[in-house]
């Protein structure tokens, strides 16, 4: 129980949702609780009826009423298990439907710093497998829990009123499937649906992972290593679910046991209270019959409650993936065009590293100015581009746009911001489709006029489909060249002042470099250009070149300035371009 409370007590996925539908979760209830009632009393109508048939064959008269009945309670029975069945579903589809849109929104929100957070398989985890978890939280726990709880107070309730000695031996005997079989089952087999669950955790991120580099496996001939390291988790879950499925049939072999030892009960009971007359022998047959239908829900308790620790292991991860949300910021509106970025006296680094990844760094950078930063891996070159975006914050100092804190713009970002980075994603789309993510609102001749920009027009004419055409997953029908394209129709269409240009050419040759640099900074003439790249190649289209070295600018100037009076500009510029003056 403590283990519950603690689980629900920083909730905002199961509890919320519970008090929002609590009158479609008591409808639920009801139907179920009805279902089984309807089956209980069709048994019990029909043990009397049986016995009323075998004593008095004769005359149909004295059985009309439990004829009558036994028709009712069979149609109650299956109209109560289909309406509950169907609200139930309704009820839980609703409640997913917003669990997928509360955990989307949390991955949204922190997108940018997700990746540093969780691995990918961790993410895949989440989407594929804790919310069914949760769902199935209502459908195979609470549901038949709370369900057989009723159905168990109301026998005992219901013997009570004839016989409270026999209620007693009743409520031990039931309680035994009821309350000790769910708490040996938690015990017991529950330890073992958590291992297997953070097995199968483990391995969607492990399995992530190496199929990402797949190729390396392959092409280093360890492709039977890759299937052994698959193979290990895959038989250890085996051996999990073996030791389940035989702990499953010895509790159903006890719970069944249990079970009629209670029917013994009642018999026993039932023959000794009503065997005063023949007629009031009917009611023996009646309430022994009775109990058979209720063995269904019990049974239910226990393997529901043995599941519960592998959905309390989802409601902790998705909580803690919701509730790790960053801090609200008030959201400022940018007055008029965007005139000038402000990195002031910014030092940074990173929580639980006392390393600064940036030290005391400042950097102007005025409307339609195009800027290069360079720098070897690890200078800085990406954390300072993610305190531009306000995906961080600085430790000391500020990051404005216009005078106002980056951070209390974000709510504008789209509208700041175009981003090309290394890798492009592009969807398993058409051409035209893929482009106008830019703007949604923009029009097939504009998407048209933003690929003709970028030198496309001539590739996607030539294709049998044209702007129809699929780019397959990940943009695989394309070169990494095209795919860097389309991306900049993308962006040419988002219309965005500010551009971050995050090593887009760094898988290109020489040659497909020069001409997709060329084509950027002449589309994007009128933009703000912030260019992270690792040489030097095309960097005579930029207004400055800033080299971030150990966390400070060590060179800074024109490309002209730099080639003019620093020699070891001039040693790199010539590296770059494969000379050796």
């Amino acid at each position: 129980m403590h283990s519950i409370r603690q689980t629900f007590a920083h909730d905002t996925w199961v509890m919320p949702y519970l008090r929002k539908y609590k009158w479609l979760l008591m409808l639920v209830l009801l139907l179920g609780t009805l279902t089984f009632l309807s089956a209980a009393a069709l048994m019990f109508n029909s043990g009397y009826l049986i016995s009323e048939a075998a004593r008095r064959p004769d005359s149909i008269i004295y059985i009309y009423v439990p004829v009558v009945l036994a028709r009712a309670f069979g149609i109650a029975r299956p109209v109560f298990r289909y309406s509950e069945r169907l609200t139930s579903h309704n009820w839980v589809l609703r409640i997913v439907s917003d669990f997928r849109k509360k955990l989307y929104q949390a991955v949204e929100v922190k997108a940018s710093a997700i990746k540093q957070a969780h691995q990918t398989g961790d993410i895949l985890s989440i989407l594929a497998n804790d919310i069914d978890h949760i769902e199935n939280l209502y459908l195979r726990t609470v549901f038949p829990i709370v369900i057989g709880w009723l159905l168990y107070l109301f026998i005992i309730i219901g013997i009570g009123i004839f016989s409270w000695p026999t209620a007693l031996l009743m409520a031990l005997l039931l309680g035994v499937i009821v309350l000790v079989m769910p708490l040996l089952s938690v015990a017991v087999n529950g330890a073992r649906e958590f291992k297997q669950k953070q097995i199968q955790s483990q391995f969607y991120t492990n399995l992530t992972d190496e199929v990402l580099g797949l190729t390396d496996w392959v092409i280093s001939g360890r492709y039977a290593d890759f299937m052994a390291l698959q193979k290990k988790p895959i038989n250890r879950i085996a051996t999990l679910r073996r030791q389940d499925h035989y702990f499953q049939w010895w509790r159903g072999f006890a719970v069944q046991g249990c079970f009629l030892l209670a029917v013994v009960t009642l018999l026993v009971w039932s023959g000794t209270a009503f065997t005063a007359t023949k007629g009031m022998a009917n009611w023996v047959a009646a309430f022994a019959l009775a109990l058979f239908p209720i063995i269904e829900p019990f049974l239910e308790i226990s393997q529901g409650a043995s599941e519960w620790p592998v959905y309390q292991q989802s409601i902790e991860r998705v909580n803690a993936l919701s509730n790790d949300q960053p801090k609200k910021v008030p959201q400022s509106a940018l007055k008029g065009p965007v005139t000038e970025i402000n990195v002031d006296h910014v030092t940074f680094s990173y929580p639980d590293d006392d390393r600064l990844i940036l030290k005391n760094v400042s950097l102007k950078i005025k409307q339609g100015e195009k800027i290069a930063l360079l720098g070897p891996s690890g200078a800085g070159k990406s954390t300072l581009l993610k305190l531009l975006l306000g995906d961080q914050t600085p430790t000391k100092g500020t990051v404005t746009i216009n005078g106002t804190p980056i951070n209390e713009l974000q709510q504008k970002r789209a509208q700041l911001f175009g981003v090309l980075d290394q890798q492009p994603y592009l969807f398993n789309t058409t051409v035209m489709n893929n482009v106008r993510l830019g703007n949604l609102q923009a029009t097939d001749e504009q998407v048209k006029t933003a690929i003709e920009a970028v030198e496309l027009k001539p590739l996607i004419d030539s294709l049998p489909d044209g702007y129809e055409t699929e780019v397959q997953e990940s943009g695989t029908r394309f070169s990494g060249g095209e795919r860097q394209r389309l991306s900049l129709a993308r962006i040419l269409l988002q219309d965005a002042p500010i551009i971050i240009l995050d090593e887009p050419t760094v898988s290109l040759d020489p040659i497909t470099e020069r001409h997709l640099l060329d084509t950027v900074f002449k589309v994007l003439h009128d933009k703000t250009i912030i260019w992270v790249t690792h040489h030097l190649a095309g960097v005579d289209h930029v207004d400055q070149v800033r080299f971030l070295e150990n966390g400070v600018f060590d060179l800074q100037g024109t490309p002209q300035a730099l080639y003019r009076d620093e020699p070891r500009f001039r040693k790199l510029y010539a590296l770059d371009a494969g000379r050796n003056d």
